[in-house]
């Protein structure tokens, strides 16, 4: 057994889809109306969907899980983050780990965490 998908409930698909286009370089694979798999594994659902298949409230920014990437010039990923998208929300700016590995975390526009650190 492998884990093939990862999947992340947005608000307006095509936003979030530009947004880590934009960021992270990922491209759409397939794009089933409401469902969306983008390269590297992550899919991208429309709250709504997610919802009536749960039958049950959404809780955005819940802090219960984040995706993880890895940039070696995280100093260029920290502002072109601030340039594009000068809005982020952020649990913590550009910092350094007492181990040396920097990493920047915020969340994306529906409120999913995401943390960027350079490799270890």
């Amino acid at each position: 057994m492998k884990l093939k998908n990862i999947l992340i409930v947005v608000k307006e698909i095509e936003r979030s889809r530009r947004f880590y286009h934009d960021l992270f370089g990922l491209d759409m694979v397939l794009d089933n109306d409401g469902n969306m798999i983008l390269t590297e594994g992550l899919v991208l659902q429309e709250e709504n969907i997610w919802k009536d298949f749960l039958g049950k409230e959404i809780i955005q920014k819940s802090n219960s899980c984040e995706l993880y990437f890895e940039e070696s010039d995280i100093e260029a990923f920290a502002a072109k983050l601030e340039t594009l998208y000068p809005e982020t929300r952020y649990v913590s700016r550009l910092m350094t780990h007492c181990w040396g590995q920097k990493v920047i975390r915020f969340y994306d526009p529906d409120g999913n965490l995401i943390e960027v650190g350079t490799p270890v």
